[in-house]
């Protein structure tokens, strides 16, 4: 592949496992996140697409849609997000022993996303490296966290890092669906002693059976979107709960949503987030009996009797409405400012999506993370689902300093420079992407580089057996 380049500085080589002691502080050393330059705002669509005003903007929470024409691919977005967290991080290819993917559009059926993006370690000599693709909906970003997390933590660990690369292109036929479409891709570095360290033991898993989201073939899923918000809301529930239980007992008190700082969601869009902070609110507020001044009077429920399910997803639209207007300042405070910039701006990221919050409350917190716990709910359809939390923390190595990581951070100026396109470019996008699901003998139809960033990664052709090739655009 043209145009790689190769990082070359010395990595201290580990020492045999007998004599390395177990790794603490496990978490996130740096996090990158990578979207298309091109996207289209909310509020064009709604116009375009005959909708009331706001329909989008308010009903659904969303600001943009980023999309890729035919140059980018989910492998594309992930060699760029991958080679900006090398580079701007100071990290050799040989310092990876295991690189691991997340991905619910991968290009092919057999091959994983993990092996196109070995290139960038192989040219430095690096082959011996763990880990393949994850797929599960939208959680397969955060499996494959956790088996890196596991593997830094376990005895067959070789003191290397791991590289967690997340990244999809979500599209949906045209419909109600279709402006929760997005695409992006996140990069996380995973190793000890790190500024956003894992809390061992505080996690909470939910699997099931449900189709409420599915790819049986094709290029767009099938959805279920009542059943979907459903499982999302139900699981959510579930987990919370579960989440609570294990902190009361390692902590000998309860948990309250006051215990957390911060709180990142997977976002499909951005007003099921808000109604799912509402509903963390909702059950300190049935756990624990304190009922606010503002919620007193609702008429649907008597919060203090205990009279609504605490686990039931489904509740009256009064006290639905009542609780998001009165949990708004501390989601405010603790997700929408910090965290969802991103995913307001690009749409669905699918397992890239509550992964890039990261690298947004890094930029807007900085240090002040030093001491703050930050809550995650990651949901993937089908169902698959954990809530865990991370701790942020000084570390002793001065390259991944939270205060050092927030004064490189590009994020607010790399969104701010994207190309507004308009919605028959969408569309266009669109029809490219059907006419090319997994076709082959094609170049892409638009040659020109002119709206790609310098750096990123870009497809050249496919030839007749299917075989993709990719290229880098050169830095300016």
């Amino acid at each position: 592949m043209p145009g790689l380049g190769v990082l070359t500085h010395t990595v201290t080589p580990a020492g045999p496992p007998a004599q390395r002691p177990q790794a603490e502080d496990v978490g996130i050393l740096a996090a990158e996140v990578y979207f298309p330059s091109t996207y289209m705002r909310q509020e064009e669509l709604e116009r375009h697409d005959g909708v009331p005003s706001g329909k989008y903007t308010v009903g659904l929470g969303q600001q943009g849609v980023a999309f890729v024409g035919d140059r980018e691919d989910p492998v594309s977005m992930g060699l760029t997000v991958m080679r900006r967290l090398l580079e701007r991080h100071n990290v050799s290819p040989l310092e990876i022993g295991r690189l691991e993917a997340g991905t619910e559009s991968s290009v092919d059926n057999s091959k994983s996303i993990k092996t196109y993006l070995m290139v960038l370690l192989e040219e430095a000599g690096n082959t011996d490296v763990e880990g393949v693709d994850c797929v599960q909906a939208c959680y397969g970003g955060t499996a494959a966290v956790q088996n890196a997390v596991n593997w830094v933590e376990s005895r067959g660990w070789d003191g290397r890092y791991a590289v967690v690369v997340m990244s999809d292109v979500s599209v949906y036929p045209a419909g109600p669906a279709r402006p929760t479409s997005g695409a992006g891709a996140v990069a996380l570095l995973i190793g000890p002693d790190a500024p956003l360290a894992f809390e061992r033991g505080m996690s909470a898993t939910h699997m099931a059976h449900a189709y409420d989201f599915y790819k049986p073939s094709g290029l767009y899923p099938a959805v279920d979107g009542p059943l979907s918000v459903y499982c999302y809301l139900q699981t959510l529930d579930l987990l919370y709960s579960r989440y609570t239980a294990k902190w009361e007992r390692r902590n000998g008190r309860p948990f309250r949503l006051a215990d957390a700082d911060h709180a990142l969601f997977h976002a499909p869009y951005n007003k099921l987030v808000q109604k799912a902070f509402a509903r963390l609110m909702y059950h300190d507020i049935t756990r624990h009996g304190e009922v606010p001044e503002s919620l007193a009077s609702c008429a649907d429920c008597d919060l203090r009797d205990g009279s609504h399910p605490r686990q039931a997803a489904q509740m009256p639209g009064d006290l639905e409405k009542a609780l998001v207007a009165h949990a708004f300042p501390a989601y405010d405070a603790k997700v929408v400012r910090p965290s969802t910039c991103v995913a307001r701006q690009c749409g669905n990221m699918y397992t890239a999506s509550i992964w890039s919050g990261i690298s947004q409350l890094i930029e807007t917190t900085g240090a002040a993370l030093e001491g703050r716990r930050v809550l995650l709910y990651s949901y993937g359809s089908g169902i698959s689902a954990t809530m865990l939390s991370l701790v942020g923390r000084p570390t002793t190595n001065p390259r991944f300093s939270l205060a050092r990581l927030q004064a490189m951070s590009d994020l607010s100026m790399r969104l701010a420079r994207r190309l507004p396109k308009s919605p028959a470019d969408f569309e266009q996008a669109m029809r490219l992407a059907e006419q090319r699901w997994m076709a082959g003998n094609y170049k892409p139809e638009m040659p020109s580089l002119d709206d790609l960033e310098p750096g990123t990664f870009h497809l050249v052709e496919v030839d007749t057996r299917y075989r993709r090739i990719y290229a880098r655009k050169p830095l300016a």
